[in-house]
């Protein structure tokens, strides 16, 4: 009896410290713990448009919920997943430090698998019914993994090449063409470091065309796979490398690097995973109004921007509301504004009301976005791991 009684009182004890789940709470109760709570969002801060509109979101839920929001400024997403998993290393399963994580593939599939996601919580999100799932099959897969309620997502984004109409013309419309433009412009070309999502996905985008069999890229790569899968794409790397902005000895180191190259004349094509990075630099006066977007004909490479919460965020409640005031449509307006970011959003238009439906409608319009329809074929991410390797590959092969 004393040892049944013992058991008894430890189960008891488990329930009591066990961290409630989003399931168990009305959102109404939900938005009232919330309350007072500060979010420590951990965000890639290498955008001032980004962490402007952040703190805009910061503004607006501190009016309507009473929450704070501080923006951990992050390099990569990686040193948010580094924390977590140190914390949960010490022990620490509860009061952790990050309480929301703008998430990437790779290090989604890295906490899922790992159980450092707190979660299903989606479901309890009211916006996420408002959520394109039909069409835009992103919102639901993240780099070929599903999402099952522990990410959610607040924006879109397709791979688009970036120039300046006023001195280019001649635009390379496939992966083969774009090492023949780079022998005809030599020094005109470059991509981030891979260490950087936009300088692998510049690789990436080149293994769609270049792979025998792109079908398997939505596999998780093996030894035997990737080194057949890959061997074009590093065939016509040499080639390209020597012709890219200095020689290909070095690369900026980021997205807004490259853009000041553009804007310096110093590159003609730059890559950009925002259809409306045109638009949105020429408001804000980073490139000249002459600045416009193109595509390949076969497609580019699409995906979603999702948060997620960590299994042991210390503010789970205050990190929901702040996930569904992303969703909101007045939100997902304002940041489509090119204006403000320019992102395409994961709200299926049709689900929304008149007077929601209206904010898009009367967004303003730039001959420097692409639409829907010209933006062409949209290509879903390959499995995390083709990222992973790629990257380990780029720098074996090259940091020499």
């Amino acid at each position: 009896m004393k040892r049944y009684l013992s058991s008894l009182l430890a189960a008891l004890l488990l329930l009591a410290i066990a961290p409630v789940r989003a399931a168990d709470l009305k959102w109404t109760d939900i938005v009232s713990k919330a309350k007072g709570q500060t979010v420590y969002w951990d965000a890639w801060a290498g955008d001032e448009q980004t962490n402007a509109f952040i703190a805009w979101v910061g503004e607006e839920v501190s009016k309507r919920y009473g929450i704070t929001v501080h923006q951990v400024p992050l390099r990569d997403t990686a040193e948010a997943v580094t924390r977590v998993v140190a914390e949960k290393a010490a022990g620490r399963d509860r009061d952790g430090s990050v309480d929301l994580i703008w998430i990437n593939g790779p290090n989604f599939l890295a906490m899922k698998e790992q159980h450092l996601l707190y979660g299903p919580f989606t479901q309890r999100l009211p916006n996420i019914n408002l959520v394109d799932t039909t069409n835009k099959p992103s919102n639901l897969i993240d780099f070929t993994v599903p999402v099952d309620g522990y990410e959610s997502p607040w924006r879109l984004a397709q791979i688009v090449y970036v120039y300046d109409s006023a001195r280019t013309q001649d635009l390379p419309r496939s992966i083969a063409a774009m090492l023949d433009w780079a022998r005809t412009h030599p020094g005109r070309l470059t991509h981030p470091s891979v260490r950087n999502f936009l300088g692998s996905t510049f690789l990436k985008q080149a293994l769609y065309e270049l792979t025998p069999d792109a079908k398997l890229l939505q596999q998780p790569a093996s030894d035997a796979t990737f080194a057949a899968a890959t061997a074009p794409l590093w065939a016509w790397y040499d080639q390209l490398r020597p012709l890219l902005w200095r020689q290909g000895q070095q690369f900026p180191e980021n997205g807004p690097a490259m853009r000041q190259l553009l804007a310096d004349g110093e590159i003609d094509i730059m890559i950009s995973f925002n259809p409306s990075e045109a638009a949105v630099d020429i408001a804000s006066g980073l490139l000249p109004a002459s600045a416009r977007v193109f595509v390949l004909q076969k497609g580019t490479i699409g995906n979603t921007s999702f948060v997620a919460i960590p299994y042991n965020a210390a503010h789970k409640e205050a990190a929901m509301v702040l996930a569904d005031f992303l969703l909101d449509p007045a939100t997902q307006a304002h940041a489509q504004d090119p204006r403000v970011l320019g992102n395409f959003t994961v709200l299926d238009l049709a689900k929304l009301a008149p007077i929601d439906a209206k904010r898009f409608a009367e967004l303003p319009h730039s001959p420097a976005t692409l639409s829907n329809g010209e933006l062409g074929t949209l290509l879903l991410e390959p499995h995390s791991s083709w990222m992973t390797r790629i990257t380990a590959e780029w720098e074996q092969r090259y940091t020499k």
